[in-house]
């Protein structure tokens, strides 16, 4: 078991990283993506202080190195700020089961970027793994959907382009991670990355002048819960086991089965909000479970 914890702590990431979705496009919808990344980042900072603080004994990473404080704080900036941005405003644009479509593009480029930072190798069996997971997680969210009146929606390219720059950031602050995180905490580190992120927002919101709007949110109960929800499954709990599954595997096969979240969604969708599953989502949801599973291999 301790050999496949990189693998069991991506697949971990995943069901979270699907609770996210699913709240923060409902909160963003409410509140606008803006204010719902900034408010998330503050409620999973809490959280990780309190964690930190039980199981460390420290509040803050002060026990971290400088090349870790950097590195991860970059990999923050780019992840949370830069690249978070783009997905949660792609969330509100062209919804979370095509933005996650998109997302899957995080293996390929988490496994560029940590050929070119960190000199990793993906073998021959990897690279099945990953095609597999990437075609099912594609069969599945890409799917032909129609309006009500029946005729096919067009997706708006910019929605598009939000989407794949989120993967981008996602995966380049994945690998960043890797590189400054070594062996330290993984908690810890994820508090790094979310202290750098907030400033990040901060920063901005203090440039567009968009405080008085994130007031306004703070009064919304609903948005807040659903935004208080995607806060635990994804900058703490989430963010932090996917650094855990980097510390323990490749930053390419972590990627991969972190891009499962179309396909587990499929459960979440069927239970809550009754929708049917097609026998292609089915089948899409065969392959990219037996890509995950020669992964394991």
């Amino acid at each position: 078991m301790e050999a496949y914890l990189g693998q069991i702590a991506a697949l971990g990431t995943a069901c979270c990283w699907t609770v996210t979705a699913m709240a923060f496009e409902s909160a963003g919808r409410r509140i606008g993506s803006l204010s719902v990344n900034f408010i998330r980042l503050v409620i999973a900072l809490v959280l990780l202080t309190l964690f930190c603080w039980a199981t460390r004994g420290k509040w803050l990473p002060l026990d971290a190195s400088l090349h870790a404080w950097g590195w991860l704080a970059v990999s923050g900036l780019i992840g949370f700020t830069i690249g978070d941005l783009c997905l949660f405003r792609a969330f509100v644009i062209i919804g979370s089961r095509l933005s996650m479509l998109l997302m899957s593009l995080v293996p390929l480029f988490a496994a560029l970027t940590g050929w070119i930072v960190m000199g990793e190798r993906l073998a021959p069996v990897d690279w099945l793994g990953m095609a597999l997971t990437i075609s099912g997680v594609s069969w599945v969210v890409l799917e032909r959907t129609t309006d009500a009146s029946g005729r096919p929606r067009a997706h708006p390219v910019s929605g598009i382009l939000l989407g794949i720059g989120g993967a981008f950031g996602q995966a380049l602050g994945l690998v960043l991670s890797k590189f400054g995180m070594g062996s330290y905490d993984p908690f810890g580190a994820t508090q790094i990355r979310v202290i750098a992120g907030g400033i990040g927002f901060a920063v901005l919101f203090w440039v567009i002048r968009w405080w008085p709007r994130v007031r306004t949110a703070l009064a919304d109960r609903g948005a807040l819960a659903r935004t208080g929800l995607g806060a635990f499954f994804g900058p703490f709990l989430g963010v932090s086991l996917s650094l855990l599954a980097v510390q323990n595997t490749q930053a390419g096969v972590a990627a991969t089965l972190m891009a499962l979240v179309p396909v587990i969604i499929i459960a979440p969708t069927v239970l809550i909000y009754r929708q049917r599953v097609s026998a292609r989502a089915i089948a899409g949801a065969v392959v990219a479970v037996a890509g995950s599973a020669l992964l394991f291999l």
